[in-house]
C-alpha cells in the first residue's frame, strides 16, 4: 500500500513541476518582486516637472512678509523638507529628504499694499496668455502676529489660488506659512525661535536588539513586513498546490483516466497518493521562495533579523494548512464532472483561505489581543493568525503554539477524514454537480 501511494506521489510530483506552466507560474513571483526592488525606488525618486510662478502677499501686520520670503526660498524648503524626514525616522539626510513631495517649486513673491482691496487683487488670478505663472494670492490677517484684544487665539490668513496651482504646491505654501506665522509670533513675544526649536529637538537613535547571537540594528519596517510576508508565502503555496490537486482531479475523472487507475489501486490510496504528491510540489515552491529571500536578507546584511525558527514554523504550519485544505480542494475534485461546477464550492473555501492572510498584517500589529489569541486557535484559519503572531515583534507564549498546533493537526485529521469519505462515492459519480447537503450525506454514507 505504501509503495503504491508512494508511486502515485512521484507521478503527481513530476508531472506537476515539469509542466511549463508550472514553472512560469514558479518564476512569476520572483520576477515581480525583482522588478519592484528595481522599479519602486526609481519612482519614488523620480521627480515631477519644476513649478515656476508668482505669490501676490498682503501682508496686514506688515511683519509676516520678510521671514516668508525665507521661507519660501528653495534652500529653506528642502531644509524643512530633510528634518520633516529625519522626525519621521527617515534615513539618508537632506538629499533623502529633499525628495519628499516632488520637486522643489521656485515662487517668487509679490508685495502688495497691505490696504489693497482684494476683490481687485483676486482678478490678478486670471490666467492671462501672457504670463500664466500667477498662482495664488496670500492675505495675512491684521491678528495674525499679535492677538487681538480679548482674543485667545491668533488670526491666520486666507488661501486664494489659480486653477494652475496643484495640491503639492499648495501644501508647501501652507507649511511655508505656517512656519512663518510661528517663527513671527515668537519674536513679537520676545522668545528666540532658534532656541525654541533646538530645546524641541531631540534626536531618534535607531534602536539595537541584545540577543544572544549578538547585537543587531533593529529594522521596524522588515519587523512590521514580515507577518504579512510569511501569510503570502503560506497562501500561496496552499493555493497553488489545492488548485492543481483540485484541476487535476476533474480532469482524470471526466477523461475516465480514474477508471484505469481505480483498477490498480483503491481510492484511499489514490487520494494520499495525489494529495502527498502536491504537498511535495507545494514545498518546493516554497523553498524556492524562501530561499530567495533568505538570499537577498544575506545581501542587504539583514539575516540575522531572521529568526531561523520562523522558517521552521512555515514550514510545519504549512503542511497542516494544506492538509486541510488540500484535502476540501481534492473532494471538490473528486465530487464534480467539470471546473465550471466546482466555483460554487469553492467560494467559501477561498473565504477562508483569503481572510486570514488578509487579516495576518492586522494580527500581527497587535499580536496579543483578543482577537488575535481567540483566532489563533480557531481552525482552519488558525495557521495564518499563529505564524503573524510569531512574526510579530512580541511572539506568543510556547504553549499557545504548542495548542494552535494541536489544534490545526485535529483539522487536518478531520479535513482528510471528510475527503475520504467524498473522495470514495464522488469519484466515480457523474451528472448533477452536489451542494453541501449532499457532500455531507455522502459522508455520513460512507
Amino acid at each position: 500500500m505504501i509503495q503504491r501511494i508512494g508511486l502515485i506521489a512521484t507521478r503527481e510530483f513530476v508531472t506537476t513541476v515539469s509542466s511549463k506552466g508550472f514553472l512560469l507560474g514558479l518564476l512569476i513571483m520572483p520576477i515581480i518582486m525583482l522588478m519592484l526592488v528595481m522599479l519602486v525606488p526609481r519612482i519614488l525618486n523620480s521627480r515631477s516637472p519644476q513649478v515656476v510662478g508668482d505669490i501676490a502677499v498682503i501682508d496686514r501686520t506688515a511683519r509676516v512678509l520678510p521671514e516668508l520670503r525665507t521661507s519660501l526660498d528653495p534652500a529653506t524648503i528642502a531644509a524643512r523638507r530633510a528634518e520633516y524626514a529625519r522626525r519621521s525616522g527617515g534615513q539618508g539626510g537632506p538629499s533623502a529628504g529633499a525628495n519628499v513631495g516632488g520637486s522643489i517649486p521656485a515662487l517668487t513673491v509679490i508685495e502688495r499694499r497691505a490696504d489693497a482691496d482684494v476683490r481687485v487683487e483676486k482678478n490678478w488670478l486670471t490666467p492671462q496668455p501672457k504670463d500664466p505663472r500667477h498662482l495664488a494670492l496670500i492675505v495675512i490677517h491684521p491678528d495674525a502676529v499679535v492677538r487681538g484684544a480679548g482674543q485667545a487665539d491668533y488670526g491666520a490668513y486666507d488661501l486664494y489660488v489659480s486653477t494652475s496651482l496643484n495640491d503639492a504646491t499648495e501644501s508647501v505654501i501652507h507649511e511655508a506659512l505656517r512656519q512663518t506665522l510661528v517663527v513671527t509670533r515668537m519674536t513679537a513675544s520676545g522668545l528666540d525661535p532658534a532656541a525654541v526649536e533646538a530645546s524641541m529637538r531631540v534626536a531618534r537613535p535607531n534602536a539595537v536588539i541584545v540577543a544572544a547571537s549578538g547585537e543587531q540594528t533593529a529594522q521596524r519596517g522588515f519587523t512590521r513586513a514580515l507577518p504579512f510576508i510569511l501569510g503570502l508565502l503560506l497562501f500561496i503555496s496552499v493555493f497553488t498546490g489545492g488548485q492543481i490537486l483540485m484541476t487535476s482531479t476533474i480532469e482524470e475523472k471526466s477523461s475516465r483516466v480514474v477508471e484505469v487507475l481505480l483498477a490498480a489501486v483503491a481510492p484511499l490510496e489514490l487520494m494520499w497518493g495525489k494529495l502527498l504528491g502536491q504537498l511535495g510540489v507545494g514545498l518546493l515552491m516554497m523553498s524556492v521562495y524562501v530561499g530567495i529571500g533568505i538570499l537577498g536578507l544575506f545581501r542587504f546584511s539583514m539575516l540575522g533579523l531572521l529568526d531561523p525558527m520562523l522558517v521552521l514554523y512555515l514550514v510545519v504550519f504549512f503542511v497542516i494548512t494544506y492538509l486541510v485544505y488540500g484535502a476540501l480542494m481534492l473532494a471538490i475534485g473528486a465530487a464534480v464532472s467539470q471546473a465550471a461546477d466546482a466555483q460554487s464550492l469553492m467560494g467559501p473555501i477561498m473565504l477562508l483561505l483569503v481572510a486570514p492572510y488578509i487579516m495576518a498584517p492586522i494580527i500581527g500589529q497587535a499580536p496579543n489581543s483578543t482577537f488575535s489569541v481567540a483566532i489563533s486557535f480557531i481552525p482552519p484559519v488558525n495557521t495564518f493568525a499563529m505564524l503573524a503572531r510569531l512574526a510579530s515583534g512580541s511572539p506568543p507564549p510556547a504553549w499557545q503554539v504548542g495548542l494552535t498546533l494541536l489544534v490545526g493537526v485535529g483539522a487536518a485529521c478531520v479535513a482528510v477524514w471528510f475527503a475520504a469519505k467524498i473522495f470514495k462515492i464522488g469519484l466515480l459519480m457523474h451528472g448533477k454537480p452536489p451542494n453541501f447537503a449532499t457532500l455531507i450525506r455522502w459522508a455520513r454514507m460512507a
